[in-house]
C-alpha cells in the first residue's frame, strides 16, 4: 500500500435485492493525488452503484475499502471523514440541491463539518468564484436553468475543499455552452477527478486515464478510443479535416 493512497476498494462485490446477477463483482480500484479518471461502460452495469460504494452510500456484500491505509468501517465517523476528503455530485441535480438560494445550497457543506456561518459563507462565496457563478448568491435555486444547476451541484462539493471528487454523468442534458463551462471549470480543479460518463469527447478533454466498467469489474481502456466519435456535417459533399488531439 502507498501511502498516498486516498481510496482502494479490493474484490468488492454488490447485488441488489431483485437482481439475480451482481452488478458488482471482483471490482478493484485505487484512487490517489493528481489523477483524472474516466468511466465508461453500457447503461445498467454499475457506473453509480460504484460510485455510492466509492463514498458509502452503498454497503459492499463483498470486500474491502480503506480510506487512507485503513479499512473503512460503517461507523458514522468513518463515513464522515470519507465523505470530507471524497466528494459526490449526483447526475440530477435535484437530488444535491435543496436549500432556498444558492448561497445557502453551497454553505451547507462547509456548515457539516463544522465551520462557523462567517466560516461557511465565505468558503461558499470563493466555491462560487471558483465555478464562474460570482453573483449568483440570491438566487433562487429552483429557477435556475439545467446547466446552472449542474455547475451549482458542483460548487456545493468544491466549497468542502475535498481531495477528490467523483462526478456522475456531468455533462447529460447540457446545451453546448453549459457543457463548454463545466468542461472548463473541471480542467481548473486541482483535485484528483472520477467522472462517469457516456459523453466520450467529453472525457477526453477532462481525464487522462480511461477505464471501462462491465461485467462487475473495471478495466483499464486505450484513451485512443476516446477520440472515436460520430458527428454530423451539414455539408457533406465539402472536403474538410480533422485536426489530431481535438474532439
Amino acid at each position: 500500500m502507498i501511502m498516498s493512497e486516498l481510496l482502494r476498494l479490493t474484490d468488492i462485490a454488490f447485488a441488489y435485492p431483485e437482481s439475480r446477477e451482481p452488478v458488482l463483482d471482483g471490482l478493484s480500484f485505487v484512487l490517489g493525488p493528481d489523477r483524472r479518471i474516466g468511466i465508461i461502460g453500457p447503461n445498467g452495469r454499475g457506473k453509480t452503484t460504484f460510485l455510492h460504494v466509492c463514498v458509502g452510500l452503498i454497503q459492499p456484500d463483498r470486500g474491502e475499502i480503506a480510506f487512507k491505509g485503513h479499512p473503512l468501517g460503517r461507523r458514522e465517523k468513518d463515513l464522515f471523514r470519507l465523505r470530507k476528503s471524497v466528494g459526490l455530485v449526483f447526475q440530477n441535480p435535484d437530488d444535491q440541491l435543496f436549500c432556498p438560494t444558492v448561497l445557502e445550497d453551497v454553505a451547507f457543506g462547509p456548515l457539516n463539518l463544522g465551520f462557523s456561518r462567517e466560516e461557511a459563507t465565505e468558503r461558499a462565496r470563493w466555491a462560487l468564484q471558483l465555478v464562474d457563478m460570482p453573483g449568483y448568491e440570491n438566487r433562487v435555486t429552483h429557477k435556475l436553468s439545467g446547466g446552472e444547476k449542474k455547475t451549482l451541484s458542483l460548487a456545493t462539493i468544491v466549497a468542502m475543499q475535498p481531495e477528490a471528487i467523483l462526478l456522475d454523468e456531468p455533462s447529460t442534458g447540457l446545451d453546448p455552452d453549459s457543457r463548454e463551462h463545466i468542461v472548463h471549470v473541471l480542467n481548473n480543479l486541482s483535485q484528483s477527478l472520477v467522472i462517469v460518463s457516456h459523453d466520450w469527447d467529453f472525457l477526453a478533454r477532462t481525464t487522462s486515464e480511461l477505464y471501462t466498467l462491465d461485467c462487475g469489474s473495471l478495466r483499464e481502456t486505450d484513451r485512443g478510443t476516446l477520440h472515436q466519435h460520430v458527428h454530423y456535417h451539414p455539408s457533406g459533399e465539402v472536403p474538410h479535416v480533422h485536426q489530431s488531439g481535438l474532439p
